[in-house]
């Protein structure tokens, strides 16, 4: 990335709608939707369906960004030469938590709930939405009770989605049954792992079940069901940042970013 693109990436749409904290966008200037789960009761055995509600979910960034310059940004010089490029800054992802707290602050309101926290990629997303959760729970007349469970899920070698899925923390999750759940992930990229997470979880007879995903990858053939609450839209390539990781490392960096081929062939295993 040169530096004759600082101009641009400094008036891109993108970073200009989200400080002026808009709400809803168009299809194509990333709109905001939400998606909802029904419940149906059928011979007194809950039946959970994710149902989408029309329209694209999350902020769209578009497969043709660029993405802004390292040049821009601070990061840890140990990353020198290992990212292409900021996909998401750390404020715009924060802004964007916020708005995503206060869609499930109007969504779910005076109803106590259960985040399950998938780590290790999604813990500061889940971290920061937790905490603007409790700072609208703190300033509205409506208040989220939560209580906050972890497991982990783990699918992925170098930067390959594997078969071999293992879920930690979740051989139990009994005091799931009649209970809201909210579960917050990271990233969603084949949905395998968000399927299969979903069909354990549903074994144990929740009353509701709503999904969380920061990140979700526009891949080929996926025909996995959306979250409710999606952060952005973004194109198949693998990133880094925010907890997000390439066998371990990159979660200390702030920014979402792009990582470099040399950067994945010097960290691989």
């Amino acid at each position: 990335m040169g530096g004759d693109q600082t101009s641009e990436h400094s008036f891109n749409p993108f970073t200009l709608l989200l400080s002026l904290q808009c709400v809803k966008f168009s299809t194509k200037a990333c709109m905001t939707t939400l998606w909802s789960v029904g419940v149906w009761e059928e011979d007194n055995m809950a039946d959970l369906v994710l149902q989408t509600e029309g329209g694209s979910g999350g902020i769209v960034i578009e497969d043709n960004w660029p993405g802004y310059s390292l040049e821009l940004f601070s990061y840890p010089a140990h990353y020198a030469g290992d990212l292409e490029c900021v996909v998401v800054p750390h404020g715009v992802i924060m802004d964007r938590t916020e708005r995503l707290a206060r869609d499930i602050m109007d969504d779910l309101g005076d109803h106590d709930i259960v985040v399950l926290c998938v780590l290790k990629g999604g813990y500061q997303f889940c971290a920061d939405l937790v905490d603007k959760i409790k700072v609208l729970s703190c300033s509205s007349d409506r208040t989220i009770p939560m209580r906050v469970h972890f497991i982990r899920l783990k699918s992925y070698l170098n930067d390959q989605s594997t078969e071999d899925l293992h879920i930690l923390g979740a051989e139990d999750l009994s005091f799931l049954q009649g209970k809201n759940v909210l579960i917050v992930e990271g990233i969603i990229g084949t949905g395998k792992t968000l399927k299969a997470l979903l069909k354990h979880v549903e074994a144990f007879k929740p009353k509701m079940i709503k999904v969380a995903g920061l990140l979700v990858k526009r891949v080929p053939h996926n025909t996995t069901r959306l979250p409710h609450y999606i952060g952005f839209e973004i194109p198949n390539r693998f990133v880094v940042g925010y907890a997000l990781d390439y066998n371990e490392y990159f979660r200390d960096l702030n920014h979402i970013c792009v990582i470099s081929e040399s950067g994945k062939k010097k960290y691989k295993i």
